[in-house]
């Protein structure tokens, strides 16, 4: 039995949804199954902005499991779509795959040097891996399994003898079209990704109309399996059907009843899904919010097939910050293994669980990445002490396990910009890596790389594929003996205060209190003066006095933070370069 009672996470989003869809389940399927329902086109690079539209079905899913009840969360590969064009930008394929335009996704070769059969499975298996270790639970349907098997074949011959229904539906929103305005491309590092309308299906024509009249249904061609088809007669009675290929010129007749090389139009396609498999919630793009879209179409379509419309919300754009900078982008947009490679799982999850569906948010491959672990890691102090906000509890929560479980975990998960910029310094080095890590808190020292990953693999893929190679930190060999020689006395006194009380503060703490205390000491204060008790000019002598320590160890003005730049560097060569 379901445990009825309401999650007691009741402030966020997710909650809500919750309620709602058990709601509708008990009205519309009682004693079944919860069914959501996500789509996703392997048409090219699944990016994180189709995340969205497995990601938040999953968290209403999971909370759903929680309170005991048993889900479905469909995942329909719809790989039975047509291949509309070539991407740019994807690694083993050229202008020569042009040749397989209009042919079924899983009819394309894969792209060259990959191990699997077609093009879909090429694109469905990065996502698969990435969904598991974001913890996604799912049931997966190839929809080209499902019609070239005859599952949906009761359900083609129904739309079928319903044509004229669901002709007079589309016509409804069928109006001639204005000019498309030519717009200027965005950044790749300012774009919002989306989930085209009907996971990439949108740009599909309502249906085959010809002289022999509307039909809702494509078959694709037995010569050349393009579905550059046009149906020319069909019988409801014998189901007998003729088509004609534009492409090649083959025709040929066949008995609906019994032939399986085809496909529903989408706007057919789709609503059909619904009724079929009884999705009670499948969330959508917000582009489905114009008339005519999809997901407004179908709701009027399903009901032909004894369905009902699932509940859901629109949901918003997905953004992108530093992706002019990747380097491991496949076909120049990112994908949630991009992500998974510099982030952990978790604090994915959180980009999608804490903003709801409407909200738009940017994933971070630049800088602001850091300032985002930040953030997370403050949440994860406030959540163990019990003094986070409920919707940060709930969310929270959401990122870090599913109804299964907890996800894997960091043990010691220290700074992401301070396992940066060790990463940074030591370039590959794992001993030294350590060596530094260890000095970062001397009472309780690190024993081992094990503890800080994946955290550190995480941080140290970030330095490698994001940060350009002129922002890498590279540390002097000798000392900057021209810049050492003009300095004035407060400058070689502001080294010796620091050289002095190396040794005495020798870990992450100490030395921030070391560099930061010199200036205070310099103008007449104690290291331990707070900022309310020192005049504002104290902090333009720290910005010089740091300007200063990053000239003469890494030729540049800034860099990695300071105490953690000095613990990298190492004692002796800090007293080497600073000309002690």
């Amino acid at each position: 039995m379901p445990i009825v009672a309401q999650s007691t996470e009741t402030t966020d989003w997710v909650s809500r949804f919750a309620d709602e869809v058990i709601e509708e389940s008990e009205r519309r399927a009682p004693g079944k199954p919860v069914v959501v329902a996500s789509g996703l086109s392997p048409s090219g690079p699944i990016h994180l902005g189709n995340l969205r539209e497995v990601m938040t079905p999953h968290l209403v899913a999971d909370e759903i499991r929680r309170r005991g009840y048993q889900v479905r969360h469909l995942i329909s590969w719809d790989d039975y779509d047509r291949y509309r064009k070539v991407p740019a930008g994807v690694p083993g394929v050229d202008e020569t795959w042009a040749e397989h335009i209009g042919k079924p996704l899983t009819s394309v070769p894969a792209p060259k040097g990959s191990p699997y059969p077609n093009w879909a499975e090429h694109f469905k298996a990065a996502m698969v891996e990435s969904l598991a270790e974001l913890g996604v639970e799912f049931d997966g349907i190839s929809q080209t399994e499902q019609y070239t098997s005859g599952v949906y074949r009761e359900q083609i011959l129904h739309a079928m003898r319903h044509r004229g229904d669901i002709d007079a539906i589309l016509a409804q929103y069928r109006t001639k079209k204005a000019p498309a305005k030519k717009q200027q491309q965005k950044p790749v590092d300012e774009a919002e990704l989306e989930a085209a309308e009907g996971s990439g299906a949108a740009a599909e024509d309502d249906g085959s109309s010809g002289s022999a009249g509307y039909f809702p249904y494509k078959p694709y061609c037995g010569n050349c399996e393009k579905d550059l088809t046009t149906v020319t007669s069909y019988d409801d009675d014998s189901t007998e059907l003729t088509y004609s290929c534009t492409s090649c010129g083959f025709s040929e007749t066949v008995r609906l009843n019994e032939f399986n090389r085809g496909k529903l139009v989408w706007k057919v396609d789709w609503p059909m899904r619904w009724a079929y498999e009884g999705v009670i919630f499948e969330p959508s793009g917000v582009d489905h919010s114009s008339p005519g879209s999809s997901f407004q179409v179908g709701g009027q379509i399903v009901g032909i097939f004894g369905g009902k419309q699932p509940i859901g919300p629109m949901y918003a754009f997905v953004g992108i910050s530093g992706m002019a900078k990747m380097s491991s982008s496949k076909g120049g947009v990112p994908t949630p293994a991009d992500a998974l490679q510099i982030m952990e799982p978790q604090l994915l999850r959180w980009l999608y669980a804490r903003r709801r569906p409407n909200q738009s948010f940017k994933v971070a491959f630049d800088q602001e990445i850091q300032r985002l672990y930040d953030e997370w890691d403050r949440l994860e102090a406030k959540v163990a002490d019990g003094t986070a906000l409920p919707a940060d509890v709930a969310a929270h929560s959401r990122a870090v396990r599913t109804a299964s479980g907890e996800l894997p975990r960091t043990p010691r998960p220290l700074p992401y910009r301070t396992l940066a910029s060790v990463a940074d310094i030591t370039a590959g080095h794992e001993d030294q890596a350590l060596r530094i890590l260890s000095d970062l808190d001397p009472a309780n020292p690190l024993a081992s790389l094990e503890e800080a990953r994946p955290r550190y693999d995480k941080a140290e893929a970030w330095i490698n594929t994001h940060v350009p190679a002129d922002q890498r930190t590279i540390v002097r060999d000798e000392p900057d003996t021209e810049l050492l020689k003009s300095l004035d006395e407060q400058g070689r006194e502001s080294l010796r205060l620091l050289l002095d009380g190396l040794a005495g503060n020798w870990s992450l703490d100490g030395l921030t209190h070391l560099v930061y205390g010199v200036p205070k000491v310099q103008a007449g204060f104690s290291a331990d003066a707070t900022p309310k008790e020192l005049p504002p000019e104290i902090k333009t002598s720290q910005r010089s006095f740091f300007a200063l320590l990053y000239q003469l160890l890494v030729s540049r003005d800034t860099g990695p933070r300071l105490p953690t730049l000095l613990l990298a560097v190492g004692q002796e060569r800090v007293r080497h370069l600073l000309g002690a």
